[in-house]
């Protein structure tokens, strides 16, 4: 359902009758075109502390991304580390005065070791905030909490969280302000996750902390960035429609050889997807107790499969007090016990290739909860749950497992929800507006990469930056 205000207030004099009567000002969010540069406009670094660790490894990065990067006064040594990379870098503002718009800020906060040095962080963001373009970017790196040598360095670490959440509010324009955990020496695992979040792919992901580690599986290839899902088999669950269609478009986009999957009655849907896309389909109930087997053997026909998406999923919604039993079982068994069921029959078998990728669709339910969804946010819950205790189960096997959960998207589903409450969903978030399936389908593409082997246990919301809840 077409978003109708978002385009008044992007009109001429829709956005001046916003602005006088003080409504909401949401911009048209940036999306990934196969043309333009990963980023359109200059990266302004900026780093504090002992020693920021992560300039090296930024600079083989950029150089990748052939991205133009800029120096803030508080990291003056990035320009003999860029030239020394190949990177053409000059200084940003004059003395005491701003210097260009920039389209990206890049803070390496890996140098802060306590409290007493964070005003690094102010210096930088308060030269800087005003200078950001319109849908511009924000990352934040440090180093994971849990692995820091000093509770000092450790306070500082889990601080910048609150920094980037409340930047994220405070910068508006459709701005989007990430924290990067780099694990000691998983540095060279940096790339896809800053080609993602500093790239029109990340429109309606914002204020999100991603962890990246050392991979358990040495699989390092070469990567073909305009085609990374090249030669890779894919299984998509629910892909009939809505989400589960823009996942297997932008996986085909990004050169896999997809298997698009969803119920029986779903067929016609499913058809319809394969005429356009050119991909395999399977009809199958995957609550069914029969499921996992069938699609183990579909895998092994296939030469197995490097990535599982699990995107099927239902809503069976009621107060618990009015629910009947077989709604809640219902929902608990398509939504979680089917996938930890598929998850283990594929592993087990080999069916899912060693070093493969398995990603989850979660949702903002099962983290704030919804009046109604008790069933739902139990098993969307349980997901989260699920990946975090799996990750390093399947890391035995090199097989990574992360999880989306999207936020108001603009489905058919959410289409037929109340108008006010429709509304609200739309509104409550720093972005101001409802998010495209696409933009589920580019974080899961993220996680599914070949080049995110770094990237496991990781649970990113794709809501905008959603104000209820969680």
């Amino acid at each position: 359902m077409p978003d109708t205000y978002l385009g008044f207030a992007n009109s001429t004099l829709g956005s001046r009758i916003a602005a006088m009567l003080g409504l909401p000002q949401p911009l048209s969010l940036e999306r990934y075109r196969s043309d333009p540069p990963i980023i359109k406009g200059s990266v302004l670094l900026g780093g504090g502390g002992t020693t920021p660790t992560l300039l090296p490894a930024l600079a083989l990065c950029f150089k990748s991304m052939s991205a133009q990067t800029l120096a803030h006064r508080s990291l003056p040594q990035w320009i003999q580390i860029a030239n020394q990379a190949g990177l053409m870098s000059g200084r940003w503002g004059v003395e005491d005065r701003p210097g260009e718009k920039v389209k990206a800020l890049v803070f390496d906060a890996t140098g802060l070791q306590s409290s007493e040095q964070a005003d690094a962080l102010y210096q930088f963001f308060h030269d800087t905030a005003r200078s950001v373009l319109p849908c511009g970017r924000v990352v934040v790196l440090g180093r994971p909490p849990e692995g820091c040598v000093s509770p000092r360095q450790a306070t500082i670490q889990r601080a910048l969280e609150g920094l980037t959440r409340a930047l994220a509010k405070e910068l508006k324009r459709a701005i989007t302000v990430q924290l990067v955990y780099v694990a000691e020496g998983a540095e060279g695992q940096l790339e896809s996750t800053l080609r993602f979040l500093l790239s029109p792919r990340c429109a309606y992901v914002s204020a999100q902390v991603v962890r990246i580690g050392v991979p358990s599986w040495a699989n390092r290839v070469a990567v073909n960035w305009a085609k990374p899902l090249s030669g890779k088999r894919i299984l998509v669950t629910g892909a009939s429609r809505g989400i589960g269609a823009a996942i297997a478009d932008v996986m085909v986009r990004d050169g896999a050889q997809v298997i698009c999957l969803d119920v029986p009655q779903a067929k016609a849907g499913l058809d319809e997807v394969a005429a356009r896309l050119g991909v395999k389909t399977i009809a199958l109930d995957i609550g069914s107790g029969d499921a996992p087997r069938a699609l183990v053997e579909a895998a092994i026909a296939d030469g197995g499969w490097d990535v599982v998406v699990h995107n099927a999923g239902i809503t069976r919604d009621k107060t618990i007090a009015n629910m009947k039993e077989h709604l809640w079982q219902a929902v608990v068994n398509v939504n979680l016990s089917t996938q930890e069921r598929i998850n283990d029959a594929l592993v087990a078998s080999g069916a899912l290739k060693a070093g493969g990728r398995i990603v989850c669709v979660s949702s903002i339910s099962g983290i704030a909860g919804n009046l109604g969804q008790t069933n739902y946010a139990l098993s969307k819950a349980g997901v989260i749950g699920m990946v975090q205790s799996m990750a390093p189960v399947l890391a035995r096997n090199g097989i990574t497992i992360n999880a989306v959960a999207p936020g108001f998207i603009e489905t058919q589903m959410t289409a037929a929800v109340p108008f006010a409450i429709r509304e609200a969903g739309r509104r409550l978030n720093s972005m101001g507006q409802g998010g495209q399936p696409v933009d589920v389908a580019e974080a899961i593409a993220w996680f599914a990469s070949p080049a995110s082997g770094g990237l496991t246990g990781n649970v990113v919301r794709v809501c905008g930056q959603s104000l209820i809840g969680a």
